[in-house]
This record gives C-alpha cells, sequence and structure tokens, in this order.
C-alpha cells in the first residue's frame, strides 16, 4: 500500500528526455503568469482612469451631498499619542 509521501515523492518531470514534463510545466506557468500580470495591469489602468484629477486638500471647499451646500472642510482632530 502506497502512502501519501510515497505519491508525491514520485519524479513526475521526468530525467531523460522521455516523458519529461518540466519544459511543457515552465511554459504553462509563464503563461498562466504573464496572463495575469496583464489582466491585473488593464484592472489597474481602469481604475486609475476612474480617479478624479485632484483631490480635495484640508483648505478646500467640501460639498456636503445631504445639503449640496459647499461647507469648509474641517481639519481631523489630533491624535493624542500619550
Amino acid at each position: 500500500m502506497r502512502t501519501v509521501v510515497d505519491v508525491l515523492a514520485v519524479n513526475n518531470f521526468g530525467d531523460t528526455r522521455e516523458g519529461g514534463l518540466a519544459g511543457p510545466m515552465g511554459l504553462l506557468l509563464i503563461i498562466l503568469l504573464g496572463t495575469a500580470t496583464v489582466l491585473l495591469i488593464r484592472n489597474m489602468n481602469s481604475r486609475l482612469k476612474r480617479l478624479p484629477e485632484r483631490f480635495p486638500g484640508p483648505d478646500d471647499s467640501v460639498v456636503d451631498p445631504t445639503t449640496t451646500k459647499s461647507v469648509a472642510a474641517k481639519p481631523s482632530d489630533p491624535i493624542d499619542r500619550s
């Protein structure tokens, strides 16, 4: 009876030119990583295009969505680090 260690220890990549899987497996991994990279770049580019040109700073006015009035932005409270 074969144990799990015996099954995992079997050399499926081959030591000779016949039956070796290292080349095709490496090619498959390179293609998968390349495809994932291209898809991630496309996704991030589309997300960057949706960002505003400029973010409001602490001195800029901010529009309150409930009243649609321009309200001065409040600086955040200082953090007590004691």
